[in-house]
């Protein structure tokens, strides 16, 4: 049985996008981490919390993963996973 994050916040009522729709060079806050525990578990443990800063840096010729800067460190992220990240552009 998949648990899934639940949270009062819906992001997909605010026409909030989520870090797979961003282009590189943009920016924008994170507002709300979804899916099952584990996943976001492990996305709060790379240090994606609500609050921080993140600009996607390059996308992978076809699309998949994506490369991030999160404060000084440089991540890399499935599209499957960064679409479970929320964010406000900045």
């Amino acid at each position: 049985m998949s648990r899934e994050r639940k949270s009062s916040f819906a992001p997909w009522r605010t026409n909030m996008p989520s870090l797979d729709q961003l282009r590189p060079g943009q920016c924008g806050r994170i507002a709300a981490l979804t899916g099952n525990d584990g996943l976001v578990q492990r996305l709060m443990e790379m240090g994606l919390l609500e609050g921080e800063e993140v600009e996607v840096l390059a996308l992978a010729p076809l699309g998949d993963p994506l490369e991030i800067r999160l404060g000084d460190s440089r991540l890399s992220l499935r599209r499957s996973e960064a679409a479970r990240i929320h964010v406000s552009l900045s």
